[in-house]
């Protein structure tokens, strides 16, 4: 349990600085900056029982297309931000 619990405090130290990082990317390297927001996005898909190598985008495209409700409203709202967002995100 102690052992846990250790790992758990360097994942959130981890995440911490992953996210300080992605910050000061967005600015001098935009396409890592992507690829850190990606790892992030699977990280949230596999925290919510999806695959940890799936985005929650491409996750929410195949619950639309199996005519869940989350999935239906989630690429609505991702749509409205970028056209077509998790139709191009299948896959991914």
């Amino acid at each position: 349990m102690m052992r846990l619990l250790m790992l758990w405090m360097l994942c959130v130290a981890a995440s911490a600085y992953a996210g300080t990082r992605m910050l000061y990317l967005i600015a001098r390297n935009p396409r890592k900056a992507w690829s850190m927001a990606v790892a992030h996005d699977q990280l949230a898909n596999a925290a919510t029982n999806g695959h940890m190598d799936e985005t929650i985008s491409s996750r929410a495209n195949r619950a639309r297309t199996n005519g869940r409700r989350w999935g239906c409203v989630l690429c609505r709202l991702l749509d409205r931000i970028d056209k077509d967002h998790c139709t191009r995100s299948a896959g991914t």
